[in-house]
């Protein structure tokens, strides 16, 4: 099948590659992996939001039959004030050891203190209960607002505030504030025809993977540590294992396991240090395996925020002035994603005057990582808001409003980005032109339409990959990219493409880290990216080996044969691919290309839309989804129904956050939804079939055009629903989740106001 545009294998839709392995249950995953000897471990954790830790005493759990070894903070190694950067900025390396086990305190509900290995699991369980911890337990702070006030209890004594890269020297819960500016707000505000400003908030809410997270390690006698584990980035976790067990990498191999789901969450290490050291003290390999309430109470959720958004505009429906002030969770440690937010916040439009004021807080909840596009949810929620009441006031239709304003090719963000050729204006244009946009708006009782726009800006980073050419003319392709959305398949294809094979001949896996050069994670929407253009490199690098070997055997120079459409030719002489590689082992051997690839300019962000069609159930405060479509900019998309499962997934988890999902505790900080029963993300039962439409702007910092797809899908949904809702019953909410209790409220509310006014 011809992909078209000039194609051959770009643009068609393959069988993916591990397919037939994930659908039979043959394919390895985590917790899959079995070793001759095997232990296994639990890990005890802090039932207290914030305590100091007295003592520990290990002794009856050591002396229970079955027990092989026991683990606590005080046997990893100190660590002290070191920095260290492991690919995800600047961060003290005592904070990551002690998120692995804690060490003085326990800063959230859940916090590791202790470990166990034994025989089987239930003699590892019962050992947990056999070790005596004295807390004293401490106030703990699990509002973002009530952590910022002066006097609020803190979590870390000697952590100061970094303010516009300064370090202050006062001691507080506000890790970092920074600011990104451009023109002159102040001016331009007071020269608006229209202001509006309003407040959000958003929860804490978990990434959703099914797998829970796991780790089996054997350490052996020569000291060389072998880690199996489920990983958005096998580099990553032996650099981090290295650094908290002050280990060289050189030690460690990680071998990459499949992966049922991270989005984000499954980039840090958790158990990893774990069971190295329980195999270190035991001598035997072992393995742990979250449950599912440790995988929410423990493991790094997204952040819970508080946005204020102030936009002005002149009477012709420019916008002219926006702030925006975010401030983020980022958990226990500080670090959080606040910095992604002020990227993504207002950059769907050109605004010429703006100031982004940032703070990252640390609270006793757990330490927040990446969910898929962090931070450009939230920051979409409150924008999108702001700029449907910008549209209302000036009595401009909401989609030509955007259409007026958006950012296009040469836009500068207000935090200084320069957008070069991308798909903002196209996208909104794809939603005018759409058959659902176009169709009638439901009318019926409490039914309502909503639209909305977000951005990710995806990341290149390091990729490495390598290809073996057998003497049938197939190719072994290694990359060390850990494959959670079919990314084998999308990086074979573009290899094929580059030398015009069919893409069932090129047969690509992942590799340990041992067995390819170094390759960033799995994560900013950047492997079909940049592993993508690391294989289409590799590919180039056969290219010219295999016209080397052609010129050998035609006794010609290299520079006298060509290569096209799958073909080496010279003068009248010619072979397939195919055809010369059943000669490689007359001409010199192997052919092995290899390429890496490190882009830092041209990535290329993506801009995602919704419509969304929605009913409020005016007694429950229930929102029914009734229709809803996503339009995505893939640049190029190489494999459609990938990039398609991609939006789909993201629009389901976005819907997911807008109206069910939060992390719910106690008084006493205990997480009391920790499991799926109570935990609402959305069934298949809860959505439509969600509708995609593919826009390809293709990215000129690419050889295929290529942009990341797998984020900017979920930055949409919340905004898109708010529109609904207040279509739908006339209120807009300004707090995620949109749960029914919050829409009976805001419901009530709204009509108590009417109420007020009317008797006025």
């Amino acid at each position: 099948m011809s992909a078209g545009n000039g194609y051959k294998v770009i643009g068609t839709r393959p069988v993916r590659h591990d397919g037939v392995d994930k659908v039979t249950g043959r394919a390895v995953y985590g917790g899959d992996t079995r070793l001759s000897g095997l232990l296994y471990g639990q890990v005890l954790r802090s039932p207290h939001a914030h305590a100091r830790i007295k003592s520990i005493d290990i002794s009856k759990a050591q002396a229970l039959p079955g027990v092989k070894a026991v683990l606590t903070g005080a046997d990893l190694p100190k660590t002290g004030d070191t920095i260290v950067d492991l690919g995800e900025g600047p961060a003290r390396l005592k904070y990551m050891s002690d998120n692995v086990l804690a060490t003085d305190k326990t800063l959230y509900s859940g916090h590791p203190v202790a470990a166990v290995c034994a025989s089987n699991v239930h003699i590892a369980e019962e050992a947990l209960d056999l070790i005596e911890v004295e807390y004293e337990v401490l106030e703990a702070v699990l509002n973002l607002r009530e952590a910022m006030k002066e006097g609020a209890p803190q979590l870390h004594p000697d952590m100061t505030t970094q303010e516009f890269g300064e370090d202050t020297g006062r001691t507080s819960n506000l890790a970092t504030h920074f600011q990104h500016k451009l023109g002159d707000p102040d001016t331009a505000f007071a020269s608006a025809d229209v202001v509006i400003e309003r407040e959000f908030n958003t929860a804490t809410v978990h990434q959703g993977y099914i797998e829970p997270h796991n780790a089996t390690a054997m350490w052996n006698a020569d000291g060389q540590i072998t880690i199996w584990t489920s990983t958005q980035g096998s580099f990553a976790a032996r650099a981090q294992t290295g650094a908290v067990l002050d280990i060289p990498v050189s030690k460690i191999k990680v071998v990459p396991q499949e992966i049922g789901g991270g989005f984000g969450g499954k980039i840090p290490i958790y158990l990893e240090p774990i069971a190295a050291m329980l195999s270190k003290a035991s001598g035997q390999p072992v393995k742990l395996i979250m449950t599912r309430p440790a995988v929410f109470e423990s493991t790094g959720p997204t952040p819970g925020s508080h946005i204020k958004i102030k936009m002005g505009a002149n009477k012709d429906g420019k916008i002219v002035a926006a702030e925006a002030y975010i401030a983020f969770e980022s958990g226990a440690y500080p670090g959080g994603l606040v910095g992604a937010a002020a990227m993504c916040v207002f950059s769907c439009y050109d605004i010429a005057n703006g100031l982004i004021d940032c703070y990252d807080v640390v609270l006793n909840k757990p330490r927040s990582f990446a969910y898929r596009a962090p931070g450009s949810t939230q920051a979409c929620f409150a924008t999108e808001h702001v700029v449907e009441l910008l549209a209302a006031e000036l009595g401009i239709d909401p989609l030509e409003f955007r259409l007026k304003n958006s950012a296009t090719t040469g836009t500068r963000r207000i935090d200084g980005v320069v957008y070069p050729k991308m798909g903002c204006k196209e996208v909104l244009e794809a939603i005018r032109d759409s058959e659902h946009y176009k169709s009638a708006a439901p009318s019926g009782p409490n039914q309502g339409r909503g639209i909305s726009l977000g951005y990710w800006f995806n990341v290149g980073l390091q990729s490495a990959c390598t290809a073996s050419v057998n003497n049938d003319g197939t190719v072994s392709l290694s990359e060390g990219s850990t494959d959670i959305g079919g990314s084998r398949t999308s990086i074979a294809m573009q290899f094929a493409e580059t030398l015009s094979l069919d893409v069932d001949d090129v047969r690509a896996q992942v590799v340990d880290t041992d067995s390819i050069g170094h390759t960033d994670v799995t994560g900013g929407s950047r492997v079909t990216y940049a592993t993508g253009w690391a294989a289409y490199k590799s590919a180039l690098d056969v290219q010219a080996q295999m016209c080397e070997r052609a010129a050998q055997l035609w006794e010609v120079e290299v520079d006298q044969v060509a290569f096209e459409e799958g073909v080496f030719s010279s003068g009248d002489k010619s072979y397939t691919f195919k055809e010369l590689s059943g000669h490689l082992d007359e001409t010199g051997g192997p052919v092995i290309g290899r390429a890496t690839v490190n882009p830092d300019s041209g990535v290329g962000g993506s801009f995602a839309a919704n419509i969304a069609d929605v009913e409020v159930d005016p007694d429950t405060g229930k929102v029914q989804v009734l229709r809803f479509t996503v339009i995505q900019d893939a640049g190029k998309a190489i494999h459609p129904s990938y990039v398609e499962g991609q939006m789909q997934g993201g629009s389901a988890q976005g819907i997911g956050w807008a109206l069910n999902e939060e992390y719910y505790y106690n008084k006493d900080g205990q997480l009391d939804n920790s499991s799926y029963l109570d935990y609402r993300i959305p069934t298949s039962l809860d959505l439509p079939m969600i509708e995609t439409i593919i826009v390809e702007v293709p990215n000129p910092g690419h050889p295929f055009g290529v942009r990341g797809v797998g984020e900017a899908n979920i930055a949409p949904p919340p905004a898109a629903m708010a529109g609904a809702i207040a279509d739908a019953i006339g209120v807009r909410l300004q707090e995620l989740p949109m749960k029914p209790s919050n829409v009976l409220a805001a419901t009530q509310a709204s009509e108590g106001q009417a109420a007020l006014a009317a008797g006025g």
